[in-house]
């Protein structure tokens, strides 16, 4: 594996990991009897971010070269 798709692998398994990390807060929050109305706009919400986030990385990856 050459040092190109090992970072890449990493940046892959940490915002994954963060991912699943908010997603987990969010239930801990919110999800005493269920998810609330709030705690599924705060789930929609970390998806978004997640996908923004993870976009923008791997444009500033694809750009690196």
């Amino acid at each position: 594996m050459d040092r190109d798709a090992a970072v890449e692998a990493a940046v892959a398994f940490v915002g994954v990991g963060s991912l699943a990390a908010i997603i987990v807060g969010v239930g801990m929050i919110y999800g005493n009897s269920g998810l609330s109305g709030d705690g599924g706009l705060a789930l929609v919400g970390a998806v978004a971010v997640f996908v923004v986030m993870m976009s923008g990385i791997g444009i500033g990856l694809s750009r690196r070269h």
